[in-house]
């Protein structure tokens, strides 16, 4: 075997170790396709179906009546009667538990809601991949991350229709495909360091997912540097289920070439 047939097989080890875990997390019990429900909390209490209790969110946040004989266990301690969740920050929440399920509170959007996630969701258990274009070292260029003075809130629409996310760009990547200079606004990522872009292209709505695939990159180099790795483009959550609230890239993001790379419209969304 030539050394450039060894460095293309350890590339496709890598890419389908990746691809593996990145399955498994879908398949969580309590991941998104466990998801049953997307409730929109309002000062009325409301009871859901697939959730204990009734809901309601105000100022002091979201506050939840349970009935005798109803129960949560939150931060690992059972709670009855009225519990209060308090005022919730932008994109974060509480998962409580209730039997096998798991009761999501959370703002998005800056709305309250709830997202029961249940393990015997059909969505889930009826699970078996995501497809995906074969992993080629074509779609992996290095890029440069050009880093803003000061980071820019950046409003960006959502799959739910009034809804509208904010982010704070710290940068942009510069890079070059198929000949052509381009480039795309870059949000922090979940690591410290690390960064998130949310991008379409002309496969969108074709043979990807229509709204959004997102990259997660590592923290760029100290001289600026950054691997942009395309056979690693993901779904988000709103590519399986209605009951998600995702961000739509910035109007820059969209990428006047095809990225044939990456996971493609899931079998769920092809029914």
């Amino acid at each position: 075997m030539t050394v450039a047939n060894t460095g293309v097989s350890a590339f496709i080890a890598e890419w389908s170790a990746w691809r593996r875990e990145r399955e498994a997390q879908l398949a969580d019990r309590h991941g998104f396709l466990a998801i049953t429900g997307l409730h929109w909390l309002t000062d009325e209490p409301e009871r859901f179906p697939d959730a204990p209790g009734a809901w309601s969110t105000g100022p002091d946040g979201v506050v939840v009546a349970l009935d005798e004989g109803e129960e949560l266990v939150v931060d690992g301690e059972p709670v009855r009667g009225e519990h209060r969740f308090g005022v919730l920050p932008e994109r974060g929440g509480v998962h409580a538990r209730w039997g096998d399920a798991v009761i999501e509170v959370a703002k998005r959007g800056g709305y309250d809601i709830v997202r029961p996630r249940h393990p015997d969701n059909p969505l889930r258990t009826g699970f078996h991949g995501t497809p995906a274009f074969e992993p080629d070292p074509r779609w992996v260029v290095t890029g440069r991350y050009v880093r803003f003075d000061e980071p820019r809130p950046t409003t960006v629409g959502a799959v739910v229709e009034g809804i509208e996310h904010v982010y704070d760009a710290p940068g942009r990547i510069e890079f070059e495909l198929d000949g052509r200079r381009l480039r795309l606004t870059a949000f922090n990522g979940h690591a410290p360091g690390s960064l998130l872009v949310l991008f379409t292209d002309e496969t969108s709505g074709v043979t990807t997912y229509a709204a959004s695939r997102a990259l997660q990159l590592d923290p760029p180099a100290p001289d600026g540097t950054v691997r942009i790795d395309f056979n690693r483009a993901l779904n988000l959550p709103c590519a399986y289920t209605d009951f998600a609230t995702c961000p739509l890239p910035p109007s820059e993001n969209w990428l006047p070439v095809a990225v044939e790379a990456g996971e493609k419209i899931p079998y769920e969304r092809l029914r």
